[in-house]
């Protein structure tokens, strides 16, 4: 869950053509949320709820916040942490990746940034420095006993794989429950809709061109989520091989012939975002993992 909180927190609400836009900035990412039904300061009070959810998702769970329940056990240097129902949820899911994933959707593997560094250059980190970092990683070797977790020192974990289609999951609800619905929240490029818009026949929402440097193409969203795991910003270009930002925490190297992106479309965004990463993490077998799984998908190499 990137980014630091706390500060340049507004939000802006706008007209449009078929209700209410509104734009602020949450974990690391862009966020917009439309609105068709309302008056302007029920739309405000809507965006500003949907958008307080979004920040105190940030502040409770991004390891990069002092004082929050991620640092509390990251610096709990060996010793056992009580978590809140709310994080202890987070955790179960957690595990139940790790187990659907054959280890490989791991929480504990944030650590390995120490070494991989994914600007677009083409630094490839010596395979001692990766070793050694793998030390410390594998949810496996975690004590997870609800409520309580208890990890060996200098192990972590990050919990940004799951957090942000978490926190849309949660804002739909508020847009279900306020008098501005029909609505669509998107975070980054994960979203969900509450339902089919009045206005209009279907929220337009733009997927990644199914071929890499293709042009984009719309899709027509009445109901349910989307979410879109990929390297387009974040890569390793190094001898013309390309090397994802999506790490095997059982090697620590990134995962070979990964896909650029999946964008996966499901009930909830919860749902849709942990289908896009497990196939992310099947490398060349994305695809095939998909068909399997049964869901709608775009997958682009």
């Amino acid at each position: 869950m990137p980014g630091p909180g706390g500060t340049g927190r507004e939000v802006d609400v706008v007209a449009t053509e078929h209700g209410w836009a509104s734009r602020f900035h949450a974990m690391g990412s862009p966020c917009e949320v439309l609105l068709e039904s309302g008056t302007r300061s029920q739309a405000s009070a809507t965006s500003a709820g949907i958008a307080a959810e979004a920040w105190r998702i940030e502040d409770n769970f991004s390891r990069y916040l002092a004082g929050n329940i991620i640092d509390q056990i990251n610096t709990a240097n060996g010793a056992t942490t009580p978590v809140d129902d709310e994080t202890a949820n987070l955790l179960d899911f957690a595990t139940t990746l790790y187990g659907l994933s054959n280890g490989r959707f791991d929480i504990t593997s944030g650590v390995l940034r120490e070494v991989w560094t994914f600007d677009g250059g083409d630094r490839i980190p010596a395979p001692s420095a990766v070793k050694a970092v793998l030390s410390r990683v594998g949810w496996s070797r975690a004590k997870w006993e609800r409520p309580f977790l208890t990890l060996a020192s200098g192990m972590e974990i990050d919990l940004g794989g799951i957090g942000k289609e978490y926190a849309v999951d949660r804002c739909i609800s508020i847009v279900r429950d306020s008098q501005c619905a029909p609505g669509l929240v998107n975070f980054g490029g994960d979203l969900a809709v509450s339902g089919p818009p009045t206005r209009r026949k279907a929220w337009k929402v733009a997927v990644e061109g199914v071929l890499r440097d293709a042009a984009d193409h719309q899709i027509d969203l009445r109901q349910g989520a989307l979410a879109t795991s990929g390297d387009a910003q974040r890569y390793l270009l190094r001898d013309g091989i390309r090397y994802s930002h999506i790490l095997d925490p059982v090697s620590g190297w990134p995962v070979p012939d990964a896909p650029a992106s999946v964008t996966v479309a499901a009930d909830t965004c919860t749902q849709a975002g942990m289908t896009s990463t497990l196939a992310m993490l099947e490398g060349r077998g994305a695809e095939a993992f998909l068909e399997q799984a049964d869901t709608l998908h775009w997958c682009r190499r």
